[in-house]
């Protein structure tokens, strides 16, 4: 998946761990996107909103506040990543990503 992240999605995941990104960030599947708490990778899908109904609630929606994200650099990606990531540099950020961006793939190439 590919697309923008989304407070809501950030939020509830932030308990899991601290972020690279922030509400509206470019993100992409395969893209590591923060630091889990366990020492294992966990895949995660910061592009998922709040389901809308048309039906009104009493309570209002709360306000959500989101930690702020690390900011990364080069120096710190390189000693950041794992063997099997690598550091994507543009223009206008750092990014760090696996080797392989599917899921599939990865499992794939863990079990070789």
């Amino acid at each position: 998946d590919q697309g923008k992240a989304v407070t809501y999605a950030i939020f509830h995941l932030q308990d899991r761990g601290r972020f690279f990104i922030s509400h509206g960030d470019e993100v992409y599947g395969g893209q590591v996107i923060g630091i889990h708490n366990r020492d294992n990778d966990l895949v995660v899908n910061p592009l998922i909103g709040k389901k809308v109904s048309n039906v009104r609630s009493v309570t209002a929606d709360e306000a959500l506040v989101i930690v702020p994200p690390i900011k990364t650099t080069l120096e710190y990606s390189l000693q950041f990543i794992n063997d099997d990531e690598l550091v994507e540099v543009t223009p206008k950020s750092i990014r760090i990503r696996k080797k392989f961006l599917l899921e599939h793939e990865r499992k794939r190439a863990q079990k070789s």
